[in-house]
């Protein structure tokens, strides 16, 4: 195995530390900031440590090839993007405070899903459809990494799969931007050019993510052990967990609790230095 180490900045001392605790053959600097220390093992000392010098950390086997899989999905809201798209539209109806709040509630797997974006939606009621649009242009950025992530597994014949409890409406104009394959996100209901304060159709909850990479996984006839999937909240766990490798990106505890790994201080593209 390889213990990958990675931050904003990485002290030579806290390197050694770590190769010394894990049993480490030797320290090879991948790029700035970024370090694979060789034949390591598993120790008990490795988290508090990394946790103390706000590092990642990951123990990955040897040789393992980003072009050994063959599909990437990713969660949309706060993973592949920096904000909750939600949140941000119900900043525009001076309800930002009270649907973030529901939204925290239902990533840390407080609330059902299906309750919380109901309850969410419904606070939108009476928006003119083009602020979504407006929502897009001016408050959608993508996360630090995620265009380089997205080119490396294109460039390594991955097909990209964006999973969202958002709306088609930003998954739509993501899908052009990036290039992505294939989209599923819940489509706002609207009437006479407003939004109704409900979603049509079927909600995009756990389960159905889970059953939506399902789907993908079985149109392109390829296993578990070839996909790689990235979420944040807890209603990313259930399509996590059929993917060989997981990450847990800036998520919460109960997400980091089911991954493979953890990125919590660098970006989408640290994913990267987590095979050879």
């Amino acid at each position: 195995m390889n213990l990958i180490i990675q931050g904003a900045h990485v002290e030579t001392t806290a390197l050694k530390e770590l190769a010394k605790l894990s049993g480490a053959s030797g320290i090879e600097q991948v790029v700035p900031n970024v370090f694979r220390l060789r034949n390591a093992s598993p120790a008990e000392g490795i988290a508090p440590l990394c946790s103390k010098e706000r590092l990642d950390y990951a123990l990955v086997p040897e040789n393992r090839k980003l072009a050994d899989f063959k599909l990437l999905v990713t969660d949309m809201d706060s993973t592949l993007i920096t904000v909750e798209t939600i949140d941000e539209l119900a900043d525009l109806v001076g309800k930002k405070d009270q649907v973030a709040e529901i939204t925290t509630e239902a990533m840390r797997g407080e609330i059902p899903y299906d309750e919380s974006l109901r309850r969410r939606v419904a606070m939108l009621k009476g928006l003119d459809e083009k602020e979504v649009e407006r929502v897009y242009l001016e408050r959608v950025k993508l996360s630090p990494g995620a265009e380089k992530l997205i080119a490396a597994a294109r460039k390594a014949d991955l097909k990209i799969l964006l999973l969202s409890g958002g709306f088609t409406h930003i998954t739509k104009r993501l899908k052009e931007h990036l290039n992505i394959d294939y989209t599923r996100a819940n489509t706002l209901k609207v009437a006479d050019g407003k939004l109704t304060g409900e979603v049509d159709g079927l909600i995009i909850n756990t389960d159905v993510k889970r059953d939506s990479l399902l789907q993908v996984r079985d149109k392109m006839q390829i296993s578990k052990e070839q996909i790689i999937a990235i979420g944040d909240g807890a209603n990313d766990v259930k399509f996590m967990a059929e993917a060989a490798v997981s990450v847990a990106y800036h998520a919460k505890p109960v997400v980091i609790q089911h991954a493979t790994h953890a990125i919590s201080h660098v970006g989408l593209d640290g994913i990267l230095h987590l095979f050879d």
